[in-house]
């Protein structure tokens, strides 16, 4: 076990240092390399700026009008019968969303149920397996101006759907829920 944590320690500083090494060897000049990619990614930030502000926004609205407790309400039954904690449902929903948002749910499941509960796992198992697919797509679609998504928020959503439904799943096959 404590190789793994000497492992994780160093994976970040070893592999920027590698990069500095190979580009000094190449005879590539880092620095300016770096502060040249800054320099062009600035603009790229400026232009999502609008889409960020806006999808926030969003989320917040959705929170606080009450909408997602409606929705909740709704879906139980079908929850219920799936046999998926109620708890880890406001999750499986915000995620596709905003990751700070079903960040904050899963450390308010950590703080009551403990992040080695059931619930703690299969929160976490659900917060590394998907993605904030509504999030991304409004960011880099909107950054490039492409209006028309096609498949991609179906195919998003329908993989944040059978990532929730697996991390339930591969959590109780794992530890014999």
């Amino acid at each position: 076990m404590e190789w793994t944590n000497l492992l994780s320690e160093w994976a970040l500083p070893v592999v920027i240092s590698s990069i500095l090494v190979i580009g000094h060897f190449r005879k590539v000049p880092v620095y300016e390399t770096f502060i040249l990619g800054a320099k062009e990614g600035f603009p790229t930030t400026v232009r999502i700026i609008p889409h960020l502000v806006a999808m926030m926004v969003a989320v917040s609205v959705f929170r606080e009008s009450g909408a997602l407790d409606l929705l909740l309400k709704g879906l139980r039954p079908v929850f219920d019968t799936l046999h998926i904690p109620s708890e880890i449902v406001p999750m499986a929903l915000l995620r596709p969303i905003s990751g700070t948002g079903s960040l904050s749910i899963m450390t308010d499941i950590f703080q009551t149920y403990g992040p080695d509960s059931v619930l703690g796992k299969i929160a976490s198992v659900m917060q590394g397996s998907s993605d904030t697919t509504l999030y991304v797509l409004t960011v880099y679609f909107g950054s490039v101006g492409i209006r028309n998504s096609r498949y991609a928020v179906k195919v998003g959503l329908l993989s944040d759907l059978a990532a929730a439904a697996f991390s339930v799943l591969v959590v109780y096959w794992m530890f014999g829920v």
